[in-house]
């Protein structure tokens, strides 16, 4: 446990001073290849937990402290402690003693009686520190304030629905592979490792619990993917045929343009601007036994890599703020500011509007993010709308359920994360 205290601890320091959590992640893994898999999954869970309900436990900290405290590493490592008291079956005299340990392993042998005073002053108020914490917004939604009241103030009915499924673990879905396998194929598999799942529509199962990647049979011989079930509905809403020509505008990691490619016998075009996320895409095509154009190029600037022929489909997967897929990556709360929704925004009209100009007289443009604020969504389609006198908004009648909520928009749930669709018609 100190070991794994040190590794975590090390890993949120370093995401609260601005780094991704999976690259900080992914980096300490590497260099402990040694770990086992229970292990790593451990790891995972104490990384990401902490990081999920960080807002309640850095409120709680702040009201145990006495002074500021002198030396940075501490707080990651008494907010990971705490974390493990609060949401882990560890016995809580282990997590103490292992807290103190790591203490002195990381050089702050003179930090051990504060680190021990302090997890051990929380056992004792924990009712009352947990009754006074709860008064505040931030602790007790876990969410920046900023996010907080704008989710209040567009989701009024369902913001606090949001905030609690974002401190939520995601469910884990699988898409079958139906040129490798079937639903039925995949499940048995599945049942023979002894892991239980149910399918979802035509092509997907959910896991009854979440288990490494490492461990999913079939996964590795390209016969299933991981992807949430509310990414599923990207590619058959495109209506895809045999011999179209299609483009993937921001492609990586990879997920959705092997999904129109398992539908379909398309020409596919992969573009993504990032050359290190692209070999991702090349290795899911790979491993699922597909075959696409793929190349690095910026989707805002089509003179730079379009050969002038119109495409018949476009899937506009475009970069947003990823606030519907916080559970997944909690850093994201934490590290986005207020002011990142208009750059976001402002990015995406320039994709789309470039994204138009190839699109092919009566093609279809599904615009997609994985955000549930209204500047990337709804309001970005309409002012497109305003733009674009040839082109009319086609219904999706998966992603509206919910008459409450604008059309596309999915909420983070049980069953899947929060995305937003439009789907767009060149008259």
């Amino acid at each position: 446990m100190v070991e794994l205290q040190r590794l975590a601890s090390a890993t949120v320091g370093r995401v609260l001073a601005g780094r991704s959590l999976d690259a900080e992640l992914a980096a300490v893994l590497a260099r402990n290849p040694r770990l086992a898999e229970r292990e790593r999954a451990a790891l995972r869970d104490l990384a990401y937990g902490t990081l999920r309900h960080l807002g309640r436990l850095q409120a709680v900290l702040e009201a145990l402290l006495e002074r500021p405290l002198r030396d940075a590493r501490l707080r990651p490592l008494l907010l990971a402690a705490l974390y493990q008291i609060c949401h882990t079956r560890a016995a809580h005299y282990a997590i103490v003693d292992s807290a103190v340990q790591c203490a002195v392993r990381i050089g702050l042998a003179s930090a051990r009686s504060l680190v021990n005073a302090v997890l051990r002053g929380f056992l004792r108020q924990r009712a009352a520190l947990d009754a006074r914490v709860e008064r505040i917004e931030t602790a007790r939604y876990s969410h920046p304030q900023w996010w907080i009241d704008r989710l209040r103030a567009q989701y009024p009915g369902h913001f606090e629905a949001i905030l609690e499924s974002a401190n939520g673990r995601p469910p884990l879905t699988l898409r079958v592979n139906r040129r490798r396998s079937t639903l039925d194929e995949a499940l048995r598999l599945l049942e023979a490792r002894g892991m239980r799942a149910h399918a979802i529509g035509e092509a997907a199962l959910r896991l009854a619990s979440a288990v490494p990647a490492a461990l999913i049979p079939g996964l590795a011989d390209g016969l299933v993917s991981v992807q949430d079930a509310g990414a599923h509905l990207a590619a058959p809403a495109l209506d895809l045929a045999a011999g179209q020509r299609v483009l993937d505008a921001c492609a990586a990691p990879g997920g959705k343009a092997a999904h129109l490619l398992e539908l379909a016998d398309v020409e596919l075009t992969a573009l993504d601007s990032d050359a290190s996320r692209l070999e991702r895409v090349r290795g899911n095509l790979d491993r699922l036994g597909l075959r696409a154009r793929v190349a690095q190029a910026d989707a805002t600037r089509p003179e730079t890599w379009w050969d002038g022929t119109p495409f018949d489909r476009i899937l506009a997967d475009v970069p947003c703020t990823a606030s519907g897929i916080a559970r997944r990556h909690p850093d994201v709360k934490w590290l986005r500011r207020a002011g990142d929704i208009a750059k976001c925004a402002a990015a995406q009209q320039r994709m789309l509007d470039a994204l138009w100009r190839v699109l092919g007289r009566g093609g279809k443009l599904l615009y997609a993010t994985c955000s549930v604020f209204h500047e990337e969504n709804h309001l970005q389609v309409g002012r497109f709308l305003e733009r674009h006198e040839d082109a009319r908004r086609l219904g999706l009648a998966a992603t509206d359920s919910d008459p409450r909520l604008p059309a596309g928009q999915l909420l983070p749930d049980r069953e899947h994360d929060g995305f937003f669709y439009a789907l767009l018609h060149k008259t």
